[in-house]
């Protein structure tokens, strides 16, 4: 057994030594990417879609170039989701492709990704996996002829027309967990800023502020699934977001997002997006404001929902209402809910005049 665990090991090392060393001084080079001229013309807009994958992250990002980017891909059963959502979206290449760590939630669903898709580079933390499904992804990524770029902070992915998409972290080789290996992006456009962290803890968390990055974005992709183990105080403060989205399936067997971690975004006044909630989530941004939408809403120009169920909540005050409570909030403060247990999960409080 032995025996046979380390020549599978031998096998992965193999795999990996081979991609990075041919990759040459593309590991190395870690200068600003040129636009590839991809079809599609600008719309000054930047679009971020947060991907309904369930238990697992997926982002596509398109740049106001026409370029885009995939942060994640998903668990293996989310792949022909992934594939579909692309395509729907007139996808023929991904031009960066981010594995954030080698976790089947997130990267599971990149080899279907690699094999559809046209694809620019490849970036991955210097971190391997025992795994089916990673030893599947370096081999597609190999069988394609692509080459992998040891991600690590600070590089910049591209920088285009007032548009930075860079890497921050992971920011050391030598953390125990395979999460805190996670490639952290930032991405602004105009005066509106993200930051993805795919499954940091606190330990990375305290890094990057330590590190001295401007981690200041309005919207933040909620670490690891809203995982107590993440979102520290000091990272929450130094990011200081006005939204925070969290990439996670309803009911899931892990108990994300953990209620301590969402009463912390709830006391900041943190407006949560979620997937198991909303579904697919649409970011838009002209570089000056923010509008969201999603599967199961209509527009929403300061990312409040726009769906008229029968639970209200007032962002400012966190407190819930049906409709025909007195007192409703302004147009302006109120999100909408499906049920009262999606408005609690997002750290609502009942009106007690009304709600018993």
């Amino acid at each position: 057994m032995f025996k046979l665990f380390k020549k599978k090991m031998l096998f992965i090392l193999v795999i990996v030594l081979s991609l990075f060393v041919i990759s040459g001084c593309e590991v190395q080079d870690q200068s600003v990417s040129e636009v590839s001229g991809q079809a599609g013309e600008s719309s000054g807009k930047l679009a971020v879609h947060f991907i309904d994958v369930g238990q697992g992250d997926s982002s596509l990002i398109i740049f106001p170039s026409g370029e885009t980017s995939l942060i994640d891909g998903g668990g293996r059963d989310a792949s022909s989701k992934v594939v579909s959502y692309l395509k729907s979206q007139g996808i023929e290449k991904i031009d960066y492709i981010i594995a954030t760590h080698p976790h089947e939630d997130h990267i599971g669903g990149l080899p279907e990704v690699v094999r559809n898709f046209e694809i620019g580079k490849v970036y991955m933390p210097r971190r391997t996996a025992n795994t089916k499904i990673f030893e599947e992804l370096l081999s597609v990524i190999k069988d394609k002829g692509l080459k992998i770029s040891v991600a690590s902070g600070e590089q910049s992915i591209l920088e285009s027309d007032g548009t930075l998409f860079s890497i921050l972290g992971p920011l050391s080789d030598s953390y125990e967990g395979t999460n805190n290996h996670s490639v952290v992006n930032k991405l602004s456009h105009g005066k509106v800023s993200v930051l993805f962290t795919g499954d940091i803890e606190s330990l990375a968390e305290s890094d990057l502020v330590k590190q001295g990055y401007d981690l200041k974005a309005d919207v933040l992709k909620v670490p690891h699934h809203g995982s107590s183990s993440s979102s520290s105080d000091v990272f929450l403060d130094a990011v200081n977001p006005s939204y925070g989205v969290i990439q996670l399936g309803a009911d899931n067997s892990y108990g994300h997002p953990h209620r301590e971690t969402i009463q912390k975004y709830g006391a900041r006044n943190i407006e949560l997006l979620r997937n198991d909630i909303s579904g697919d989530i649409k970011l838009e941004t002209d570089g000056e404001t923010v509008r969201f939408y999603s599967t199961d809403s209509q527009e929403s120009s300061q990312g409040e929902s726009q769906n008229k169920s029968r639970i209200i909540g007032n962002r400012n005050s966190k407190v819930y209402h049906i409709e025909d409570c007195s007192g409703l909030p302004n147009e302006e403060n109120r999100v909408y809910f499906d049920s009262i247990e999606k408005a609690e999960q997002s750290g609502f409080r009942p009106d007690s005049r009304c709600i018993r």
